[in-house]
């Protein structure tokens, strides 16, 4: 693994990152503390979590579950938690069992950062993310019919403010170290960029976007922001929310998979995405590589990534995934993923 660092914070981090979205769902809580051990043991230093994640099943029962389990680990390991970076995240409009879908704003965010801290069992948190633009963004599928209206561009760009320096706040009380994005766009990124530089205020280290052989919108103008801006990619779903595994081919739904819980994947499930999966593990056999190596060995490949972060619903696919760990791909292989791609562009 190589070690990133994390914008220009000075913090540094490994270039895998363990994500925890499955910890107290489909993820026991003694699974999820030994998959934090095997992770640092194979010496991952990033862990990534949230107060509340969009999956299946959402309830209010699990609002802060993730966290608190990381934060029961961090409990038993006391004098373990300067070993690894530690990130969650603020969510924001619509989640109703949250702040009752409140947006993320300056009157929010202390309260958020003080629920974090109590479930994490933590003074700080490393990186604090917001999880998705109050304005709403092109994720998650909503690029075939987004429309970047219906908000006002000042009231925007106040929210922004206020944010800013309720974070500068919460920096100087030693809550926080940095701030990072989620599910964000050039203009959005850049406008965070801009009023933090003319306020003094904290400035985004990274952004968390998904990203895979299988959803590329990065590649474009985010690629070229992060890159000069110094605002590293956390891909998340590299995996492609498991299709790359190559476990959904042929129809094949396994118990206890995402695909059980949610049958149309986010969006992700479409006739045309089999046939991109298949065109990919068909380049990983014909190399002699695993297609989970293969897949996250390609995402570290790109002059943006800051960390690509895995997520493991059992202790046995995470053995699987660390296995793979220090993989370099060859420009072989690379330059067949890139044919692989202009033949099957934008599969969901």
């Amino acid at each position: 693994m190589e070690m990133k660092p994390l914008g220009r914070t000075g913090i540094m981090v490994t270039d895998l990152c363990l994500g925890t979205m499955t910890f107290g769902t489909q993820t026991s809580e003694a699974d999820g503390h030994t998959q934090i051990d095997m992770a640092l043991e194979a010496g991952i230093n990033f862990v990534d979590t949230a107060e509340m994640y969009p999956v299946n099943p959402i309830s209010k029962e699990t609002v802060g579950r993730t966290e608190e389990i990381v934060g029961n680990w961090n409990a038993a390991n006391l004098s373990r938690r300067g070993d690894y970076v530690l990130a969650t995240k603020h969510s924001g409009a619509g989640f109703a069992h949250a702040r009752d879908g409140a947006w993320i704003t300056g009157e929010t965010i202390p309260e958020a950062i003080e629920g974090s801290l109590r479930r994490l069992q933590t003074d700080c948190i490393d990186l604090y993310q917001f999880h998705w633009p109050n304005r709403g963004s092109y994720m998650f599928r909503q690029n075939w019919n987004y429309s970047p209206s219906g908000h006002n561009t000042n009231e925007v760009l106040d929210n922004m403010q206020g944010c800013l320096a309720a974070l500068q706040a919460q920096v100087d009380k030693g809550n926080i170290r940095a701030f990072g994005l989620s599910n964000e766009s050039a203009w959005g990124t850049a406008q965070w960029l801009r009023i933090a530089e003319q306020m003094g205020t904290p400035r985004v280290a990274s952004v968390q976007n998904e990203y895979s052989l299988l959803c590329r919108h990065f590649d474009t103008d985010m690629a070229e922001l992060s890159v000069h801006e110094d605002v590293g990619l956390m891909a998340f779903s590299p995996l492609g929310a498991g299709f790359l595994t190559g476990k959904y081919q042929g129809g094949a739904v396994p118990d206890a998979s995402r695909m059980s819980l949610n049958p149309d994947m986010g969006g992700r499930k479409s006739n045309r995405v089999l046939g991109a999966v298949a065109a990919y593990l068909e380049i990983a056999e014909r190399h002699g590589l695993d297609p989970v190596h293969m897949a996250l060995a390609w995402c570290r490949t790109r002059p943006f990534m800051m960390s690509a972060i895995f997520g493991a619903t059992t202790v046995t696919q995470l053995e699987r995934i660390l296995a793979g760990r220090e993989l370099r791909l060859s420009d072989e292989v690379v330059a067949e993923i890139g044919q692989a791609h202009r033949a099957h562009p934008m599969p969901y």
